[in-house]
């Protein structure tokens, strides 16, 4: 190999070293015959001088100089030479090889570079083209050193949960890719088989059957970094096909599969960072978190709780409070203290925070402001002077504080309420930076009831076992979240390991045996062939490299994603394929013309 060490490996302590270097230029100055390049590779950058009047004897400074200037901006070299000093005052001290340069001996073009669509350097004023730019030339984007830190970063988080499973008896298994199409969750993304016409495999959107199965196959601790595919709408942290590190467990409980998993976290991060992080995770409860945060996943990093007043305004004399009460809704509001609101939200900011509100699902938004000892606002009037002044008490509300109450069903107004909670702490600035706050989210129900349809839905999935009976007007499900900064990073729950049980959660779920046996029957016959208690829990790896970089997407922190609109504008698929293979697989397209890759670009914001 002739390359003798990378662009980000050179020091002080090679000086006078023969060195071999290749890589991209990434800069080149010319000043006064003397020529500069920066050699960029993944692993930093070396600056590296073609010095005429200072070669060593032997080198042929004209046949150097017309080698070197066939280089162009980003294309791929080789050079020789040997490492000195800097000129005295020209050290870069933010670039780890910023005190060295190296003297070109002899150089080399490997190969050339068209005009690059945008500046891949690192410049304070280099401005970023918009993503599917981006995207479609991901292969130059990946250059950039932010989105090389972000692979590296990644890269090593998983060696580090590969580790630590290991060191914990997990067994890496793969599962399938090609499986069966299931009705439970998002819309799967199909693959037809030519073997048999007219039948179709689904790309798996987790490991999950098959990892029950496993613990069935006695393999008690089993983990995955798996590929995981779901056709929904893609967001900031959502994509087609995205990466889970799956977990799963024999005879074991909740509380096992916690333990586990924060010290998998302790690890990655004493690995990452240096640091030891802080165990055990706190807990909340679901009811807890949606009625105190507006969300099963709350960021809990500032305040702006929101306090119950239901009991409190249930007498008051205004009929929207009344309408929506008589329908079991809720009333609950949230004090924006004076300290952080104050002059910060003016009656302009409060109208379109009641905008904001409507648009997130909420009816409206009831506003009251305290001054000189009392509550304002123009709905007042519709409130005695002692539910006013209980309103206040309740909610702690002292001179200049404004207060928001929010009105309706439970867990419309509670998620919508939480939508407006994380706005106005992100107008206000009070969201820390480079804090993190890791918690279980826990006390789940078991199934989520359609308030008109009456139907049951699985809260988190239909293998989740139930923790009482099913007939009981409340049914809890062994489920939990773990949650960081207000997303979450993953679900685990302990599993149904007997056959009749699941059966009951089918029904419960509004499926009768016909389907269970099509659907499902492989699936309930393994259970009952001893499967074991067990249980486990995969997060998102994509999700959590985000967060821990603070990107704003998914998108950042995966090699090749999609864009917002599930379009790869690198390679031009999702594509039509041409008749024949229709025909060899007997399949009829009804869709029209080819897909045009512009309507996909620049889609707008996401949510």
């Amino acid at each position: 190999m002739r390359r003798t060490n990378t662009c980000g490996e050179l020091r002080i302590s090679d000086l006078g070293k023969k060195v071999c270097l290749q890589g991209w230029v990434r800069f080149s100055r010319d000043h006064g015959g003397v020529q500069f390049i920066d050699l960029a590779d993944r692993y930093g950058i070396t600056q590296v001088v073609f010095d005429p009047q200072d070669l060593p004897e032997g080198c042929d400074a004209k046949q150097l100089a017309d080698v070197i200037n066939t280089f162009t901006r980003e294309c791929v070299i080789s050079i020789d030479g040997i490492v000195r000093n800097r000129v005295e005052g020209t050290e870069d001290a933010r670039n780890p090889t910023g005190q060295i340069e190296v003297l070109i001996t002899g150089a080399e073009l490997l190969n050339t570079c068209a005009i690059p669509p945008f500046e891949i350097g690192d410049q304070k004023e280099g401005v970023l083209p918009n993503e599917d730019t981006r995207l479609k030339y991901r292969y130059l984007d990946l250059r950039r050193t932010e989105m090389i830190q972000a692979m590296v970063f990644r890269s090593k988080l998983v060696h580090l949960a590969r580790q630590y499973l290991e060191q914990n008896g997990f067994l890496e298994i793969e599962t399938p890719i090609l499986g069966r199409s299931t009705p439970e969750g998002a819309r799967d993304y199909i693959v037809p088989s030519r073997v048999h016409p007219g039948t179709f495999y689904a790309l798996p959107q987790s490991p999950q059957q098959f990892k029950q199965m496993l613990m069935v196959a006695s393999m008690d601790r089993y983990y995955q970094v798996a590929r995981c595919f779901r056709d929904e709408d893609s967001r900031k942290d959502r994509q087609p096909e995205f990466t889970q590190l799956d977990l799963e467990m024999s005879f074991v409980d909740m509380k096992d599969i916690q333990d586990m998993m924060e010290g998998l976290m302790a690890y990655i991060w004493k690995g990452l960072y240096g640091q030891e992080l802080k165990t055990p995770f706190p807990h909340i409860a679901y009811r807890d978190a949606m009625e105190r945060f507006g969300s099963d996943k709350p960021d809990m990093r500032y305040g702006l709780e929101f306090v119950k007043l239901t009991e409190v305004v249930k007498d008051a004399p205004y009929k929207i409070f009344q309408n929506i009460l008589a329908n079991n809704g809720i009333v609950a509001g949230i004090n924006l203290k004076a300290d952080i609101a104050g002059d910060k939200v003016g009656r302009n900011d409060v109208d379109r925070y009641i905008a904001y509100a409507k648009k997130v699902g909420l009816g409206g938004l009831t506003w009251m402001r305290c001054v000189n000892g009392q509550l304002e606002s123009n709905i007042v009037k519709y409130f005695t002077p002692e539910i006013l002044e209980n309103i206040k008490k309740t909610m702690g509300a002292e001179e200049g504080d404004l207060l928001f109450i929010i009105a309706g069903p439970w867990k419309s107004t509670y998620e919508g309420g939480g939508f407006l909670r994380k706005k106005i702490a992100e107008d206000l600035g009070l969201v820390p930076e480079n804090e993190f706050q890791f918690f279980w989210m826990d006390q789940c129900p078991m199934f989520e009831i359609d308030p008109v349809s009456g139907k049951y839905d699985a809260f988190h999935h239909p293998f989740v076992l139930p923790e009482n009976d099913l007939d009981d007007d409340y049914v809890g499900g062994a489920c939990f979240d773990l949650c960081l900064n207000g997303n979450e990073l993953g679900s685990g729950s302990l599993r149904i390991h007997n056959a009749q049980k699941q059966i009951e959660v089918f029904h419960k779920l509004g499926l009768d045996d016909e389907r269970i046996e099509r659907n499902f029957g492989y699936f309930v016959e393994m259970l009952s062939y001893g499967a074991p208690p067990h249980g486990g829990i995969a997060i998102g790896i994509d999700r959590i490299c985000a967060i821990l970089l603070n990107k704003d997407s998914i998108r950042d922190v995966i090699a090749f994603p999609k864009n917002k609109r599930a379009v790869s504008l690198l390679d031009g698929s999702p594509s039509k394929v041409d008749d024949d293979k229709l025909e060899e697989l007997q399949i009829i397209s009804l869709a029209g013309e080819d897909l045009d890759l512009s309507e996909y670009e620049d889609s707008g914001s996401e949510e």
